[in-house]
């Protein structure tokens, strides 16, 4: 009698167990039940990368824009990557030199939203694979020497071709390409012209051939920290010894020039990406004033405190025999013939274009930045100067203040 009344409370105590059990796995069966339910592929409503925005913005969110910036590790490379990954951009970096030069990069997005790919620009797979994914391509590539392996024709013209085809032929939704406000077809001839503005204006037909609806970047000389434009002018091989100053043509009195700031180009690239209404368009990034480039380098002369020493001169016979001489060398150089060809080109603009205002981009003023960046450098930097014992360098004056009174002659 005993042994079936313990027999019977085992039964039902094994029951009641089960019935726990049950109850307990039943919320995770649910749940599971659920999120198949949820994940169903006939229900998703994700069609492309863009519609997968996450976050309120800032380089911790997801603006939906899946970047391959070609270029990334120059002047201009740096600033376009810090400004996508700061809205939340994930960037696809293609490169080619040493690793460890674009490293740096990786800090400009979240962890894990910056990506790195060697390349090579001929070669067409490995372009494929960075931009088979990206809903954006920037090609900011270009160089201002030839070599014997790249000549100004491969670089501009027929990589720029490539990568516009296999961008189109990927699917990519927005390409954006960067050339020079002064490429045309027949640029400003000062001695023998110019082979990269030639190449330039080759790039953007190319460009357009291959990618209809690809917008386009004319840039003026663009300045900042690291720049070929101000730290130019400072640079001491291109002062000349008898006599000391800096040999331009025509003394700069016959060039103007519009230079912009570099940031807000790479603003106005980041900005175009959702702008409405930009597809197939030229867009002119020039800065706020334009100015004799006279008045630029007297302006560079005063901030650096060199006015006893250095004055703008026009002898430029033995510049530009230097200048012949380092086509020659195998390495970067700071100017060579065709610098000083584009150097007495004078910015001119297409009103019918729009420009970086038209973006929304509030312009930098030149001479505040142009101080902010050469003060650094200035005869007796280490001097400790009391408050107010040097004036202030007095700004260049914009072009058209010689209107009414000529100061200069243009041709």
């Amino acid at each position: 009698m005993k042994t079936t009344i313990k027999m019977a409370s085992s039964v039902a105590v094994a029951k009641a167990s089960s019935s726990i059990l049950s109850r307990a796995r039943l919320p995770a069966v649910s749940g599971c039940l659920v999120v198949q339910h949820r994940n169903n592929s006939s229900n998703s409503l994700i069609t492309s990368v863009d519609q997968m925005k996450r976050g309120t913005g800032g380089r911790s969110s997801f603006s939906g824009v899946v970047a391959t910036v070609f270029g990334a590790n120059g002047f201009l490379g740096r600033y376009v990557c810090n400004k996508l990954g700061k809205v939340g951009s994930q960037v696809i970096i293609p490169y080619r030199c040493d690793p460890y030069e674009v490293e740096r990069l990786r800090l400009v997005g979240d962890l894990g939203q910056v990506l790195f790919f060697p390349f090579h620009l001929r070669d067409e797979a490995a372009i494929r694979k960075t931009v088979q994914y990206s809903n954006v391509v920037i090609n900011l590539i270009g160089r201002e020497w030839e070599t014997k392996n790249f000549s100004f024709d491969a670089v501009h013209a027929e990589g720029a071709r490539r990568i516009a085809r296999i961008s189109k032929e990927c699917g990519v939704k927005t390409f954006i390409h960067v050339s020079h406000l002064n490429a045309k077809a027949n640029p400003q001839r000062i001695w023998k012209g110019s082979k990269l503005l030639e190449s330039k204006y080759a790039s953007e037909l190319a460009v357009r051939e291959e990618f209809p609806e690809a917008i386009i970047f004319k840039s003026a000389d663009m300045y900042g920290s690291e720049d070929n434009f101000l730290h130019y002018f400072n640079l001491r091989s291109r002062w000349s010894i008898l006599p000391n100053g800096i040999p331009l043509w025509k003394k700069g009195e016959h060039t103007i020039k519009q230079p912009v700031y570099v940031g807000d180009v790479a603003e106005g690239i980041v900005k175009s990406i959702s702008a409405p209404d930009m597809a197939g368009k030229t867009i002119e990034c020039v800065g706020s004033q334009r100015y004799y480039l006279a008045d630029i380098v007297d302006y560079i002369i005063r901030v650096l405190r060199r006015e006893e020493f250095l004055r703008r001169t026009d002898r430029t016979l033995i510049l530009r025999i230097k200048a012949m001489l380092l086509d020659y060398i195998p390495s970067r150089v700071w100017y060579n013939l065709d610098k000083l060809e584009r150097e007495g080109i004078t910015d001119w603009t297409d009103p019918a274009n729009p420009t970086l205002e038209d973006l929304g981009v509030n312009l930098t003023q030149f001479d505040v930045m142009a101080y902010y960046v050469l003060f650094r450098y200035r005869r007796n930097a280490y001097y400790s100067e009391k408050l107010g014992e040097f004036a202030d360098p007095e700004p260049p004056k914009p072009a058209e203040f010689y209107s009414e009174k000529p100061k200069f002659a243009v041709t």
